[in-house]
This record gives structure tokens, sequence and C-alpha cells, in this order.
């Protein structure tokens, strides 16, 4: 069954945008070819980065671990195919921030050979601690985009109740159309996933999202939710609207709650999921695999053949340029992403990370326009979905107020670039949001090091100080003993009494007169 449009809410703002989807869409997925290097960055998730297992010179096989979690919000990476190690080492990878990252460098043998596998066929039959752990172990993250560790986010704690599951196929950006494709071609699989997520964190019911311009992607999963005869998961149709697919934004459509501000979707019964994550749980549960690949869309003017490809994690993106016909001669700029959130690329010598959507070639001119003075117009606010003022953020960003910008709720914002798109003075304002985000954050960091070094400091100061009592208490009682000594020594003299004798003292003083005399009775005789 479909949700009707009047059983739904609407957010604040949003923006109508070209979808631009129909070129990728056009074909069936196809399996990218197996590279003959595999680059994967150890890090490739938010949280800390995993322990290196392998060295230089081992062979691994396909599915086995590199570089394991010790920490909570963590996650391991996986050996896309089997090969040999070849470098570890700091090398380029796809971050807005341009630096180099460590790297696992695999040489593929071609084999393509696994390392043994444990599926699940029942997994009802485990508990959810125990499929968390599953989940965990396959290193999987949230690949709408986040790449959130998703056994940490199944995992809301025993005072949060999750009601509703929510599976977010929305897919709103333009150009972008991974998600629409993995729908379309690998329903069952996600039915199956939606299910198990839904078992682990008990909800009742589940919500597939979907915006009605994929109604292929719609009727795919009606198909498979009929076949897999389940009563509590419901595909719901919602308008093309940009960014619906912000999870704040998707909720409020689908349930009219709102998420708190720095809250989560769990503290009012909700948790939100994506649609390749949850083929990714099914893949990891059912079939034992980790997450080694995932479906790129390859898009854009700039491209000859925009597709759909399932693809290897670690793959060079350039390789996937080349399968895709390669760029147009007017091709201009390469962004990891959509046009909306992506960020541009400097070079397509970058391998293909688990939150990695999208490379979207664009033929635009490198040319940037000019920037005009803000003449608060006011339309930033109207389109903001987060119903923020952008104006307010921008003027206060760019001074640099960055005690002020946190009250108007800065971190509120999700940088879905509706402000910037609207602007008439052609104002870049997700960029000064972002670096005012990036400047509280480092501020933050270093209010954390100087209280942890003004901790030290005063820890050894008190250590110190208590020290010098110490020793300060020490010469006092020596002085109080040696005043008491003489005080003593001066009253014998004015009374003239006879000291005490001390018996240690007596007693040496009578072996030693004993030992003199007898050294004078052995001489006295000797003299005879």
């Amino acid at each position: 069954m479909t949700r009707t449009s009047d059983q739904l809410w609407h957010f604040h703002g949003g923006l109508k945008l070209d979808s631009n989807k129909a070129m990728s869409t056009a074909s069936p997925i196809i399996k990218a070819k197996l590279p003959a290097r595999l680059v994967i960055p150890v890090q490739q998730h938010i949280g800390k980065a995993g322990q290196v297992l392998v060295k230089v010179g081992d062979r691994v096989l396909k599915g086995q671990v590199l570089a394991e979690c010790n920490e909570y919000v963590s996650a391991p990476v996986h050996a896309p195919s089997s090969g040999r190690i070849v470098v570890i080492d700091e090398l380029p990878a796809p971050h807005p921030s341009g630096l180099n990252t460590l790297c696992i460098v695999i040489e593929t043998d071609g084999e393509d050979k696994w390392v043994e596998r444990q599926p699940t066929q029942q997994p009802t039959s485990k508990s959810p601690a125990e499929l968390r752990q599953l989940i965990r172990n396959a290193g999987i993250v949230g690949l709408g985009g986040a790449a959130f560790p998703t056994a940490v986010k199944t995992n809301p704690g025993p005072q949060a109740h999750i009601e509703t599951l929510i599976i977010n196929g929305a897919e709103c950006e333009p150009y972008i159309s991974c998600d629409d494709m993995l729908m379309r071609e690998f329903a069952e699989e996600l039915i199956s996933g939606c299910a198990i997520i839904q078992y682990m964190v008990s909800a009742s019911h589940c919500l597939i999202a979907i915006e009605d311009n994929k109604p292929e992607a719609i009727a795919a999963l009606e198909v498979a939710i009929k076949a897999q005869a389940l009563q509590n998961i419901e595909v719901v149709s919602i308008p093309t609207l940009y960014p619906s697919g912000g999870e704040k934004q998707l909720i409020k459509i689908l349930t009219h709650k709102e998420v708190p501000s720095d809250g989560l979707p769990s503290e009012i019964g909700l948790l939100v999921q994506n649609v390749g994550t949850a083929v990714a749980v099914h893949n990891a549960i059912i079939l034992g695999e980790p997450l080694i690949s995932r479906i790129v869309t390859v898009t854009g003017e700039g491209v000859m053949q925009p597709q759909n490809m399932q693809v290897l994690m670690g793959t060079l993106m350039s390789e996937l340029i080349e399968q895709s016909g390669g760029y147009h001669d007017d091709a201009s700029k390469l962004i990891m992403g959509g046009p909306m959130m992506g960020f541009t690329l400097q070079s397509d010598n970058l391998p293909v990370i688990k939150g990695c959507n999208c490379l979207l070639v664009e033929n635009t001119p490198l040319q940037t326009p000019a920037t005009m003075p803000c003449i608060r117009c006011g339309v930033c606010a109207t389109v903001c979905p987060a119903q923020l003022l952008p104006q307010q953020l921008y003027w206060m960003a760019s001074s640099k107020n960055f005690d002020l910008v946190q009250d108007y709720h800065l971190f509120d914002c999700i940088e879905c670039g509706c402000c910037a798109q609207v602007c008439p003075s052609q104002i870049p304002l997700v960029q000064y949001y972002r670096f005012a985000k990036t400047e509280i954050w480092n501020q933050e960091r270093d209010r954390i090091k100087s209280d942890h070094a003004r901790v030290r400091h005063d820890f050894r100061q008190a250590r110190i100080d208590r020290e010098q009592k110490e020793r300060a208490e020490k010469l006092r009682k020596k002085k109080e003993l040696l005043e008491k000594k003489k005080l003593a020594e001066a009253a014998e003299k004015e009374t003239g009494n006879a000291p005490e004798v001390d018996p240690k003292k007596a007693a040496i003083e009578a072996a030693m007169k004993r030992v003199r005399e007898k050294k004078a009775a052995q001489q006295a005789a000797s003299d005879e």
C-alpha cells in the first residue's frame, strides 16, 4: 500500500530543481571492471580510524579485515578483492580538505577469491546485539553520505524506544540516481534489510519514503513487499522537493514530528536509514559479506556515457570515468556528490570510498559569478528548510562572531545550499557556514587541549606544593628538636644538674671502657 498525499505534511522552504536523472537511469547498473590496484583509505567513516592489521607483502583474500576498529564510533575496512599489499602510506583521498590520509594499496591477482563467509539464514535466531556486532564487523556505515557507523545508529540505548523505522529513498539531489537504480534492481534485498533492521530496533512498522518521480522504484518495492508477505512495511510516495531527503525534513513530511535542535530522531521514537545501508545490512547478515562495494552514479554533461556502476571500494575515479566513455572536451569540473551538497575534486586519481554516491562531471564555465553585496531581500530565509536566518548567519560568520552565530543555531544548518541557490547577489553562503563551523570546532578542540593542559599543570603544581609543605614540616620538626636540645643544655648549665644519661650511650661507653681496661691489662702483662 502507498500512502496518499493527504496523509503527508510539509517542511518549511525547499526548492523545485531540475532532476537531470534520466541521463543515468536509461540503462541497468553495470559492474565496474576489477582494477589492477585498489587504494583503501583506512578511515572512510565518522569516528576514529581503525588499526591496520596487515603489512606490505601480505597476501589477502576478498573480504579480509585490513583495519579493525578499537573505538565504539568506528568501522573496520576490508579487502575488496584478493591480492597482495604493496603500499601502506599517506596518499590522496577524496575529502574537502584535500589532505592525504593513511591508505592500504592492494595489487589485485585477478582471482577475486573470497575469505570464508558465515551467512545467517534466519536473522531472528540471533539477538539484536549479535546482529549489531555482525554489522559492526562488516564495516557498514550510512551510505547516504554521512558515513556514520550503522551499528552505533541502530543501538539508540535503553532509554530510547523506536516506534517507526524510516528508510530514506528520497534521493532528492539532482543528477544522483544510485538509490533509484538500487531500489529497482535490488528490491528484495532492500526489503530483507529493512526487516532485519526493524527486528534489531523493535520498531512496530517501517516506512520507505520515495519521491514521486521514481515510479519504477515504487512499483518494484511494492512487488517485493507483497512477495515476502510483510504487513508492517509500507512504501510512501512523497512530493519531489529538494531537500526532502534531509533526515529532519523527511521526518516532518512523514510524521509531522520535529526533531529537537541538537537532538536525535531516536528521542522521538524514530530511526532513519538509507536504502543502500539496508541492502548492505542484508548482504552482511544473509550472505556474510562485508561492505566492500557500492553503486556509484557517474553522470553529468561533461561525461560521455552517464550510468550507474557497481564499484569496489578503492577503485580509482579515473577508471570509472574511462569506463563511462571518458570526458567531453568541455568538461570543467569533477564533483563528488551532487551539485548542491557535493564538493569539487582537484583530481580524478582518487579512490571511491563508502560515502561516494556520485561522480558529477560538469561542463559549466570555471569562472565563478561575481559576488555582490547582500541586498537583504530575505529570499534565503524563505527557502531555508531548517527555518534559520541565513542572512544573519552570513553576517556573523563573515565577521567571525563565532559566539553569536551559535545563538542563531548555526549547527542546525544541513548545508543543503538552497539559500545560495536563490541568492541574487551570488553569495556563496554555505561556504561561510562551513568556515564558521570549522573554526568553532577548532576552537573547541583547542579549548579541550587547553583545559587538559591546565588540569595537568594544576595537578603538578598541587604535587609541588604538597612536597614543599612536607619538607617544610620536616624542617620545622627538626628545628623544634634542636631548640629543645639547646634549651635543655642551657637549663643544665644554670641548675648544675647532671644531664640525663642515655641508656644506649651509657652501654656503649661501658663497653668501650672494658675494651680499654682489657688492652691495658694485656699491655702490662707483656711488659713483665
